[in-house]
């Protein structure tokens, strides 16, 4: 039987149907899918997979010409970044904060709109494991069909604890209950009802919105239903560094802002949560007739 170091190991080691990414001098990045007795052409000689087959992760491969490339199976990253898009993708630094915040974890249940591409189902469906449950809505039947071809070359099929529903999640009757609900769509004020409806007590809402007028109408509509907790919001930005010796420095191109993020927890049923005690900046909801 083989123990946990060898399984390990065999893991790092390519085999027939990995995605293999291959990086040259330059940085520039190409991906293959290792095949039988297939070849790779370049410019300049070409790469025979059977000699891939094997060679751990981080190994140098050489064409017959001479060039050199640095292989390593692609990250989830990776992956999502050069997928084929319909919809725009949440990028990996969203997703990866959409996880942390909705504490999304093995065995949970979640309720997903806004498909788009597959990008967060995806981690989705890593981080909640065989034993968790996605339900994921999209309106649009070209933005599913896409999805779901990314979703099944990912993991090798489709998974089995994964349901995709076409159609407005708001008009649909969902007689589940989950464990988190993330929206990423234009209007996802029409689905806070419907959130509260579906999660269990102690449960997270999260949005994901594109612009401070969606930021403002998902906050304010959280708030008026008083089914939540106070909705708190942020936004990430990624900002790389050159370093070249003592020349450090930031880099010139950056991710700056992709969206806003709200998030919010169900409360329990009937329970009205103590008021935030908050001083409004002056104008904060418009102006007053006296002030007028």
């Amino acid at each position: 039987m083989n123990t946990a170091s060898e399984s390990a190991k065999d893991s790092s080691l390519f085999q027939l149907g990995d995605r293999v990414q291959l990086t040259d001098a330059k940085g520039k990045i190409h991906t293959i899918t290792l095949q039988s007795n297939q070849e790779w052409h370049t410019h300049n000689g070409w790469l025979v997979h059977n000699e891939i087959i094997g060679l751990p992760e981080g190994s140098v491969v050489e064409t017959t010409g001479g060039l050199k490339f640095l292989a390593f199976k692609p990250l989830l990253s990776d992956y999502v970044l050069s997928m084929p898009r319909g919809a725009t993708i949440i990028y990996p630094k969203d997703s990866a904060a959409i996880l942390g915040m909705a504490d999304v974890k093995p065995g949970s249940r979640v309720l997903e709109a806004g498909v788009g591409s597959g990008a967060l189902a995806i981690s989705l469906l890593r981080a909640i494991g065989p034993t968790g449950y996605l339900h994921s809505f999209e309106k649009r039947d070209e933005f599913a069909d896409i999805a779901s071809k990314n979703i099944k070359n990912y993991f090798g099929q489709t998974p089995d604890n994964w349901k995709l529903t076409i159609g407005a999640v708001q008009e649909i009757e969902i007689d589940s209950k989950f464990d988190r609900v993330i929206l990423d769509m234009l209007a996802p004020w029409e689905c806070v009802d419907m959130a509260a409806d579906v999660l269990q007590p102690g449960g997270v809402f999260l949005c994901y919105v594109a612009t401070t007028t969606q930021l403002s109408a998902i906050a304010e509509k959280i708030k008026e239903s008083g089914k939540f907790t106070e909705p708190e919001s942020s936004e990430l930005i990624v900002r790389g560094w050159h370093h070249e010796g003592l020349a450090v420095r930031p880099q010139h191109r950056m991710i700056g802002h992709t969206a806003f993020l709200i998030f919010a927890r169900r409360l329990a049923p009937g329970v009205i949560a103590p008021a935030r005690r908050r001083r409004p900046s002056k104008g904060a909801y418009g102006i007053n007739e006296s002030e007028a």
